[in-house]
C-alpha cells in the first residue's frame, strides 16, 4: 500500500481543547484534544496561553506546542477523516 505523507500547513487552537488543522492535500477539520489535557506533558495545555501557542512545526509538518508536545499527523489526520464520514444508520 502506498501512503501520501501526511502534511499539516495551518492549525488553530480553539476554545474547549478543539483543534482546527488543514493538511497540503485540501482536507481539514476539527479534533477534540480534551482527553489528553490531564495527562502527562499535556497537562501544560491547561495554560490558556500556552495552548493557543501552537504551530506548524516546518521540519516535522506536524502541530507542536514548543520543544514538548507535537502530535502524529497520521492520527489526527485520520480522526478527521472518521468525523467526516456520514454515519450510518442501523434502521435499514
Amino acid at each position: 500500500m502506498n501512503y501520501k505523507r501526511a502534511r499539516i500547513i495551518d492549525c488553530e487552537a480553539r476554545p474547549n481543547y478543539i483543534l482546527w488543522i488543514r493538511f497540503d492535500d485540501g482536507v481539514a477539520g476539527e479534533v477534540d484534544l480534551s482527553d489528553l489535557v490531564d495527562q502527562g506533558v499535556f497537562k501544560a495545555w491547561e495554560s490558556d496561553e500556552f495552548w493557543k501557542s501552537v504551530k506548524v512545526d516546518p521540519e516535522s509538518e506536524t502541530v507542536c506546542w514548543g520543544e514538548e508536545i507535537d502530535l502524529d499527523p497520521y492520527v489526527l489526520k485520520q480522526e478527521i477523516l472518521d468525523a467526516q464520514k456520514p454515519s450510518q444508520s442501523t434502521d435499514e
